[in-house]
């Protein structure tokens, strides 16, 4: 056979081979299903994604604060709601193959199951959750104790300045960004809260209630919730009276005073984390007074009970001691 005798047969094994691969039947994509499609966006309502497929997909949502991936097995995933209302792309992509995208709606949960006037859907139902909360919400008040004045955010001006800030902060995304622009030297390895994202609420950055009254349908637009709330405000709208028997404080609970009309209050830090000694302690900022524009003291329980002016001792019988408070966010049924 001659050359190109024996190129035309080349020539045409490949063309049969072309018409043959042409006509072989495509690879389906792998199947996936999503139920159910609609959720209340409570944050911890799911949806269950199934797959079919040996191969695990890349799961992504947009927008990306509406819900969250978890507890992934070899052939389903779970979808959890966030807290703010939307309509969600569940975006699901196999290797060699074209993504696919997935609607899932959530709506509003718009309840009160304690009558406080506090959203359910800022409640922290689930003990991770609360964990978290009181984890960062007493590391970020701590945190401010160590830092140098002048590197502190300038809002925290007095004691309810201080819980704000650290209440806030605790539900932003703790990453690189957050913690470079916080300031914060060290970002402790602490879950996150999972429930929600600060501001990602239907309250947006208006997370403290201040109107007394459940929860009512215009509160979420009628001034019922601002950025802004002081002690008095903190204690009577966002938190709800424990006790007045400190040993019975967990970390993250406020202790209040009142001297005249001011209120004044102090996060209680139960064990430090920063600097881990085996004593209690509280932080509070002293607030300014005049041209002093104030400090953030921690002390020790010991030094608070035996603080030189008694009016500032958490003792039932100071009549200036209010009693320990825990937010409403934490409150659980009795």
């Amino acid at each position: 056979m001659n050359t190109c005798s024996r190129a035309a047969l080349l020539v045409g094994a490949a063309l049969v081979l072309t018409v043959l691969w042409a006509r072989r039947e495509p690879v389906a994509r792998p199947g996936i299903t999503l139920e159910p499609v609609r959720l209340l966006a409570d944050g911890y309502d799911t949806a269950i994604l199934t797959f079919h497929s040996a191969q695990r997909p890349r799961i992504t949502i947009d927008p990306s604060y509406a819900a969250t991936v978890e507890n992934a097995t070899d052939s389903t995933t779970r979808i959890r709601a966030g807290v703010l209302p939307a309509q969600i792309h569940v975006r699901v992509e196999f290797p060699n193959f074209p993504p696919a995208t997935l609607q899932l709606a959530t709506s509003l949960a718009a309840a009160d199951t304690f009558q406080d006037g506090t959203p359910d859907f800022l409640r922290l139902d689930d003990d991770r959750d609360r964990l978290a909360f009181r984890r960062w919400f007493t590391f970020l008040a701590e945190t401010q104790y160590f830092q140098p004045p002048d590197a502190r955010p300038a809002e925290i001006h007095d004691c309810a300045a201080l819980i704000r800030y650290a209440y806030r902060e605790t539900f932003r995304t703790h990453d690189a960004g957050w913690a470079e622009a916080a300031g914060v030297p060290v970002v402790p390895a602490f879950d996150p809260s999972g429930k929600y994202h600060y501001p990602y609420t239907p309250l947006a950055a208006e997370l403290f209630r201040v109107r007394a009254g459940p929860l009512a349908p215009g509160d979420f637009s009628s001034g019922a919730f601002a950025q802004f709330a002081d002690a008095q405000t903190l204690r009577r709208f966002n938190t709800h009276f424990l006790t007045r028997d400190l040993t019975r404080a967990q970390s993250g609970d406020l202790l209040f005073f009142r001297h005249d009309a001011t209120f004044h209050s102090m996060i209680y830090l139960g064990r430090s984390q920063l600097r881990p000694d085996g004593n209690l302690y509280v932080v509070y900022h002293t607030g300014p007074d005049g041209g002093d524009p104030g400090e953030i003291k921690r002390l020790t329980l010991p030094e608070l009970l035996h603080f030189p002016q008694p009016d500032w001792r958490p003792l039932a019988a100071n009549p200036k001691f209010l009693g320990v408070y825990r937010w409403n966010i934490l409150r659980e049924a009795l």
